[in-house]
């Protein structure tokens, strides 16, 4: 059986004349009008023989689907053409008949227009998210999705689309000002935030930078067959992003979280999971298995809580982290707020979670990962704004608390407050990277939870033997690895606006030195030393390629490798390398020991990835 389900503002129904020898008999004929209704278009196929099963499933859904639209007002129309397979005449109409039936005793104010009649009929969909959905119904037990059922939004998203709150600038000297009387002076990138904020003007007016350049240079592009958000990953991308997967995991772990791996799928009604979805400000993915309807993760939250939940606990062992590195989380952003790495369907979030015992140890671990964050982004070079959204009497209970943090960061910050929580946490920081359009994205996020230790029914025991309910962090030190790319590009993308050269850190760029033969005599030297730095943590190739020298050169430089070494007569004779250094803009003549060095101590405390391309860079496949 194929559904297709339109949410209507209304539909005219005009029966014109008989499609087959046992159509209904009709003793109106005339048009009628059907008003905020859901209208069913049903096709009843080979397989569906079983009428009562069919009609069972068919008014089940169609309940599902009247519920999430809101309405109660449901026309179930007979549309053939939905199907190549169509079920003979009478099966198909008693599975209608029975499903109006059922529908009717569900409570449902429920019609359906005449059966085996070529009709003439006017619709106006409502056109919101939800409006269009459709169902294939494939054998007994099993219901497939189409493209157009993908997700599910939270009665959280949207409570968060209705709050009322506050945005207001809290200084150093722990005063909170109105936004439109404070004075930003030096702080641009605050002022920034701030617009973006309360003016919620999120769409781009031209494709923002970023993406131009992520396709230059390789490193991740759209996918046409797939889900728009999700991206492919490049070589050059794959190894960026390994290096800020493995940078952020030892983060993670040297900070005592327990790495552990979890389902990327889970059951919607799972009693202790359906409460939480509902708590949490995300759209979901949905999937459907045989009776069964899942949704895609969007954090590792339930994962980890559930694991938490199992596990037997002592005061002595918190505070406790665990931590996963989710290749992938799945968000069913709307179409029109994806743009490119900065907001996505389909991201690798470095999630990490802390039960403390009480909220004097969950305020101590906020502090602690608020300086990872700020730890963080200065090893990264991005520039950030901060913002913390509070419940108010959250708030006005621990000012000084939250001034304290607003010191060791330098700057005023961004304070939303709300009178009543929409969500689990009480209180939560994000790290704001500011791009070269003034549009702002969340990196570093914490949040306390005051809400799951009671819905996953999490426990440790505390001192006097007694079970106790934990306070949970969730806290993203990184954000997504995606949205880190992201600012990385943008940063540069701001700074090639101002004139200057633009580039990864040596240690995050692919290539960290380019060795360049004038011509066929230089280039076995070369191989040679390719060759000697095989045992050394630097990621080198070489241009072999029949090309005019200054064409490798600039080729290079729109690559913003860190060093470029030509290979010529002169080089052969003195044993050195003429290096031109990208960060300065300085060339020297250095040793192969010195540049290696040089190139090894960028590297240091970083982790470390092998290229991944061949070395030669005629051996390369055009991407």
């Amino acid at each position: 059986m194929r559904i297709l389900a339109v949410h209507s503002d209304f539909i005219e129904v005009e029966p014109m004349k008989k499609a087959v020898k046992d159509a209904e008999e009709l003793s109106d004929k005339g048009k009628k009008r059907f008003e905020e209704v859901l209208v069913v278009f049903t096709a009843v196929e080979a397989g569906d023989e079983d009428t009562d099963v069919a009609a069972s499933r068919l008014s089940d859904e169609v309940a599902k689907i009247a519920e999430q639209v809101k309405t109660k007002n449901i026309l179930l129309y007979p549309l053939v053409h939905l199907t190549s397979k169509p079920s003979p005449p009478r099966v198909a109409q008693s599975v209608l008949s029975k499903s109006e039936a059922k529908l009717v005793e569900m409570g449902y104010t429920t019609s359906h227009s005449p059966f085996g009649w070529y009709k003439g009929y006017t619709l106006k969909c409502k056109g919101h998210p939800l409006s269009e959905l459709s169902r294939e119904f494939c054998g007994p037990g099993t219901v497939d999705v189409s493209a157009n059922e993908v997700e599910e939004v939270s009665k959280s998203l949207k409570q968060e689309d209705a709050l009322k709150s506050r945005f207001m600038i809290l200084d150093l000297d722990g005063q909170l000002h109105e936004i439109d009387k404070f004075n930003f002076g030096k702080y641009s990138g605050l002022e920034k935030l701030a617009k973006y904020e309360t003016k919620k003007v999120r769409a781009y007016s031209k494709e923002p930078p970023h993406i131009k350049m992520m396709k230059e240079h390789s490193l991740i592009d759209y996918e046409p067959g797939s889900d728009p958000g999700n991206f492919r990953i490049l070589p050059n991308g794959r190894l960026v992003k390994k290096i800020l997967e493995r940078m952020i995991t030892d983060w993670c772990i040297d900070d005592g979280a327990m790495e552990v791996e979890t389902p990327i799928m889970y059951d919607f009604e799972h009693p202790t999971l359906k409460k939480y979805l509902d708590r949490f400000p995300a759209r979901q993915y949905v999937v459907l298995s045989e009776d069964r309807k899942l949704f895609l993760r969007f954090a590792a939250c339930f994962g980890q809580f559930l694991i938490s939940h199992d596990m037997v606990t002592s005061y002595k062992h918190l505070p406790l982290k665990m931590f996963e590195l989710t290749r992938y989380s799945f968000r069913r952003e709307k179409s029109g707020e994806l743009t490119g790495l900065k907001r996505l369907r389909a991201f690798t979030m470095p999630d990490m979670h802390t039960l403390a015992a009480d909220m004097g140890q969950a305020q101590t671990e906020f502090e602690a990962q608020y300086d990872m964050g700020l730890k963080w982004n200065t090893a990264l070079g991005l520039e950030t704004e901060v913002a913390f959204r509070i419940q108010e009497d959250f708030f006005n209970e621990n000012k000084e608390w939250y001034v304290s943090m607003v010191k060791r960061g330098g700057k005023p910050i961004l304070v939303e407050l709300f009178k009543e929580r929409y969500a689990y946490f009480i209180t939560k920081f994000e790290f704001n990277f500011i791009d070269s359009m003034d549009k702002a994205s969340a990196l570093t996020t914490v949040q306390i939870d005051v809400e799951n230790a009671d819905t996953y029914d999490i426990n440790y025991v505390n001192s006097e033997g007694e079970k106790t309910r934990p306070l949970i962090l969730h806290a993203s030190i990184s954000g997504s690895i995606e949205r880190v790319i992201y600012a990385l590009l943008e940063a540069e993308a701001m700074k090639m606006a101002k004139g200057k050269k633009a580039m990864f850190s040596v240690w995050l760029s692919p290539t960290q030195l380019r060795l360049i033969p004038v011509g066929e005599a230089q280039k076995d030297h070369v191989s040679g030393l390719i060759e000697k730095l095989s045992s050394c943590e630097v990621r080198v190739d070489y241009d072999d390629r029949d090309e005019p020298l200054g064409k490798k050169i600039r080729d290079a430089q729109k690559e913003w490798v860190p060093f470029i070494a030509v290979v010529g007569d002169k080089e052969l004779e003195s044993g050195k390398l003429s290096v031109t250094i990208r960060s300065t803009g300085e060339k020297k003549d250095l040793s192969l020991e010195e540049l290696t060095s040089m190139i090894e101590s960028e590297n240091k405390d970083k982790p470390f990835e092998k290229l991944t391309l061949p070395k030669a860079l005629s051996k390369r496949p055009i991407i």
